[in-house]
């Protein structure tokens, strides 16, 4: 819940920031100076990118929330049982011994989705953050192609 909160709060701050920024970028094109109209385009293409960058990122999240929520109806989500550091982080070694079993399972059934998932999860786990992110697209993708979603 922490986490949807924090995403929340820092979308809403980047709408703020966009249209503040959209705004500035209108008044600099209103001037009507070729300068001017040329700073104010510029300007507006950072919250045009910018919207674009919050939108793609909301549909992945929704997206990877909603094979979590499948995956878990069928009971299939990876238990967290990993050992953790005092700090409350997970142990690296614990990451590591999972992230192998997960990998070996997906090369087992590169075209399940789930598999995918479960390797998003592990490779997470252990602090790889672009490859977790590229294993989740990959799920979502193999979930989209397979029949309804099985």
């Amino acid at each position: 819940m922490r986490a949807k909160i924090t995403y929340f709060i820092t979308a809403a701050v980047l709408v703020f920031y966009f249209v503040l920024v959209g705004s500035r970028g209108l008044m600099l094109i209103r001037h009507g100076t070729p300068v001017t109209v040329t700073f104010g385009v510029a300007v507006l293409i950072l919250p045009v990118i910018g919207v674009w960058f919050l939108w793609k990122n909301t549909q992945f999240v929704r997206r990877a929330n909603a094979l979590a929520a499948e995956l878990d109806a069928e009971g299939g989500l990876p238990v967290d049982d990993l050992a953790r550091t005092p700090s409350g982080r997970i142990d690296r070694d614990a990451a590591d011994a999972v992230f192998t079993k997960r990998r070996e399972e997906t090369e087992d059934a590169p075209d399940d989705w789930r598999t995918w998932f479960r390797l998003a999860v592990a490779y997470q786990d252990a602090r790889d953050t672009p490859r977790a992110r590229k294993a989740m697209q990959r799920a979502i993708a193999l979930h989209r192609t397979s029949p309804s979603g099985a």
